[in-house]
């Protein structure tokens, strides 16, 4: 019985005796498996990059980002594709969660929702997918019947569809068409999928989407320039990246952002040199990539602002 476990539920006899150590000594040990856990996607990462190459056109042609999953898996995902508006100004109809048991399962437990291969069938239905979408779907075990019906009816309806799990050679990595393998093992308190699991999963969910957003020119000299200023800090954060990316003027950030209603991209371009519908109309006519739009309006790095 125990040998057809996967790893992820296996027993780690180092941890055997976890409950009688001191408390530093706990924490030593879960902090180190952490590390651990954080190692091993340098493994995944050649199938990560394939997965990213892939999805990268889809997106550009008008795809959606969908995220399947369940349990401690799916919040991770809904808590990666939250954050995508307001960091990157993803589209929120662009971003899709299919999470087990609906968004009740966010915060509380839906017994037997995992197992409802039928739901998720019906929701990626709903979704009428088309070849420019995007599916990722991940679990630990690889083995949950929600998220494996949610990668093959996507797959079987056109759409990209990438595994991401912690035991290889499961059902969900045999269904999807790029599998993301993070092999983290056994759990320190055995099962618990919420730790060394979850935190690789973390960090996979993080190169993914940050790769995808970057791909699609999200992101220009590693600063998050398609943010929503949407509070005091983050409107502060958009004036210093405008002085920064252009060696303006405080003064003439803040103008620039005021004719933009706090877009970066086009504050830059503005902040250089360029008239408001000039700006526009380069960003436009460049796929909205502002590396691009400064290459077709002949702008330097340097400000032409005083």
């Amino acid at each position: 019985m125990t040998s057809s476990l996967p790893a992820t539920e296996s027993a780690d006899p180092a941890f055997l005796e976890y409950d009688t150590w001191p408390v530093a000594t706990q924490l030593t040990a879960l902090w180190q498996s952490q590390l651990a856990a954080a190692a091993v996607v340098s493994s995944a990462l050649p199938a990560l990059t394939e997965a990213v190459e892939a999805a990268l056109p889809r997106l550009k042609a008008g795809g959606r980002l969908v995220y399947a999953g369940a349990g401690s898996s799916g919040r991770l995902a809904a808590q990666d594709g939250a954050e995508l508006e307001p960091t990157y100004n993803w589209p929120p109809e662009r971003m899709c969660l299919l999470i087990a048991g609906g968004s009740k399962a966010l915060l509380n437990a839906v017994e037997n929702a995992e197992d409802d291969a039928a739901a998720g069938n019906a929701e990626v239905e709903a979704l009428a997918l088309t070849p420019n979408d995007v599916v990722v779907g991940i679990a630990a075990s690889g083995r949950t019947p929600y998220t494996i019906a949610c990668i093959k009816a996507a797959r079987s309806a056109g759409a990209l569809t990438v595994g991401i799990a912690n035991v290889p050679e499961t059902a969900l990595l045999l269904a999807a068409e790029h599998a993301v393998f993070v092999g983290t093992g056994a759990e320190p308190i055995a099962g618990s999928t919420r730790m060394k699991a979850g935190t690789a999963q973390k960090i996979v969910l993080n190169l993914l989407s940050t790769s995808l957003m970057t791909g699609l020119g999200r992101v220009y000299k590693a600063r998050m320039i398609d943010m929503r200023s949407r509070n005091a800090k983050l409107r502060e954060r958009a004036v210093r990246m405008v002085i920064n990316l252009t060696n303006c003027t405080e003064e003439s950030a803040r103008i620039a952002l005021e004719q933009t209603e706090g877009h970066v991209k086009s504050a830059v371009l503005i902040a250089l040199g360029a008239e408001k519908k000039a700006a526009e109309t380069a960003l436009s006519q460049s796929d909205d990539n502002l590396r691009n739009a400064l290459s077709r309006l002949g702008l330097a790095r340097t400000s032409l602002c005083t």
